[in-house]
């Protein structure tokens, strides 16, 4: 199945809530006019609901205040302006030497080590040779199960003993990446609160040693989102951000929500990227997020 399949799947509560919200508020449009107040605000009501957010919202609506053409022209500007705030997020990831190191990071019940198994399936899907590296040593659970999913994906994987540093875990992953020719090095991380200071300097020792051992490393930061948390994710990714300086998002669970628009808000607030989106439980759910089929999918559009 096509991106905008799965991606269509996994948006059908938000959509069937938003679009259903916006048509019965696009009839009311007079084509003459401009858009009335009473108009605006049904529109951030549906946004608000949709967890768009306030700000993305404000910026949603004020780039559709003193439309006139009907309807259809309130729909099409809504659209626009939604996968304009999208792809201002955008950015490459960094390059440099090799082999790539991509650091997974988040709170616990994010879905953060069903990821990394899933990411690397994806990675060797597209002709990689990727290798998982568990340096969550502090939950044994977390590491037999990241090993069931490096199995599934047929991938190497490398793991210490429960209380081993975990700077020290990524370290031998990047030698045995080194050795082996592999590429990425997926590094699965314990899951931490924002709060917990401790923690995050853990996550920072970790990005010195992966930094000390390859030019650029890591190449990527992503924070993994559970969809279905909406705005509070947004507090924990602003925490990670200054911490260790996150570069994507993974947005997780965006099946099992009619809040989908989680991903508008995150764009706007905090400049990053959707790197990937999880549409179900399986291992091959997760999905490269495509701006332009978010929103065609969101509005129900055909791909």
């Amino acid at each position: 199945m096509s991106f905008f399949g799965r991606i269509r799947e996994g948006l059908a509560r938000t959509t069937q809530q938003f679009v259903s919200r916006l048509e019965q508020i696009a009839g009311r449009v007079d084509g003459a006019q401009p858009v009335d107040v009473e108009t605006v605000e049904a529109l951030e009501d549906a946004l608000i609901a949709a967890d768009v957010g306030v700000a993305a919202t404000g910026r949603i609506v004020g780039g559709v205040r003193h439309a006139s053409g009907g309807g259809a022209r309130l729909r099409e500007l809504v659209k626009a302006e939604i996968l304009r705030i999208l792809q201002d997020a955008e950015r490459p990831a960094a390059s440099g030497a090799r082999p790539r190191v991509v650091l997974v990071v988040g709170v616990n019940g994010t879905g953060k080590t069903t990821t990394v198994g899933k990411l690397a399936n994806l990675s060797k899907g597209a002709g990689d040779r990727p290798l998982i590296c568990a340096a969550d040593t502090f939950r044994a659970a977390a590491v037999e199960q990241l090993e069931i999913w490096a199995g599934r994906a047929g991938v190497d994987f490398i793991r210490a003993k429960p209380g081993a540093d975990p700077a020290a875990v990524v370290f031998d992953a990047i030698a045995a990446g080194k050795a082996r020719g592999r590429d990425p090095v997926i590094v699965d991380t314990a899951g931490r609160l924002h709060t917990r200071v401790n923690l995050m300097g853990e996550l920072d020792k970790i990005r010195r040693v992966a930094a000390r051992e390859i030019a650029g490393a890591p190449h990527e930061v992503l924070l993994v989102l559970d969809a279905t948390v909406g705005q509070n994710g947004l507090s924990q990714a602003r925490e990670f951000l200054q911490a260790v300086g996150v570069s994507g998002i993974v947005l997780t669970k965006l099946d099992g929500t009619a809040r989908g628009g989680i991903a508008v808000a995150i764009a706007h607030e905090l400049k990053l990227p959707i790197r990937y989106v999880g549409v179900g439980e399986g291992i091959d759910d997760l999905v490269p997020f495509s701006a332009q089929e978010y929103v065609d999918a969101l509005f129900e559009e055909q791909w």
